[in-house]
């Protein structure tokens, strides 16, 4: 199978003092740093084969155009979540009440499901990686009914971190549709 109809699926996560910068850096943990993405809708193209690796391989020179489907979550410093106890209002000792501020998660998933033509992606994100993974399953059933097409084959694909204080935190699942071409 030639990498041209090849899609890999790879993940990532990266963490930075900027959104930018994270995203940035879970790109290059997936090693699609250096390429400008092109985001595509979620068609499997009927010949193309849906490969889930670890790392994408060399997919031409850097500054090319690579064309994705992304599922991609980040929270930042100011991103934190205020859980309180019921009843707080006009509460004496509000503070007392209020329990620890915590940092969501990051989850980001790419499912997809193929057959013997077409096949989809479905792509969700969150803070929890159970949520994410029925989210994805739910939207590769209505995708498939929607198109009532054959589509046996079913996988998918999510990376999950803990946010980091004062930082921010990125989660990527990328599916690469074949090589990278020049945008000149």
């Amino acid at each position: 199978m030639s990498v041209m109809s090849t899609i890999h699926v790879v993940g990532g996560v990266g963490v930075a003092d900027t959104a930018m910068a994270s995203y940035d850096a879970a790109l290059a943990n997936a090693n699609l740093h250096n390429y400008n993405l092109i985001a595509v809708s979620s068609v499997v193209p009927a010949d193309a084969t849906v490969r889930h690796v670890d790392r994408a391989p060399d997919l031409g020179p850097a500054g090319n155009a690579l064309t994705v489907v992304e599922a991609r979550r980040t929270v930042g410093p100011s991103d934190e979540v205020d859980f309180r106890e019921g009843g707080r209002a006009g509460a004496e000792a509000a503070d007392s009440k209020r329990a620890p501020r915590r940092r969501p998660n990051v989850a980001a998933g790419l499912g997809w499901t193929t057959g013997p033509g077409p096949g989809l992606f479905y792509e969700v994100t969150g803070a929890d990686s159970e949520d994410v993974r029925e989210r994805i399953h739910a939207g590769l059933d209505d995708g498939s009914e929607l198109r009532d097409w054959e589509l046996p084959e079913r996988d998918l694909h999510v990376e999950t971190a803990a946010a980091e204080p004062e930082r921010y935190t990125t989660a990527v699942v990328i599916a690469a549709y074949g090589e990278s071409e020049s945008v000149l």
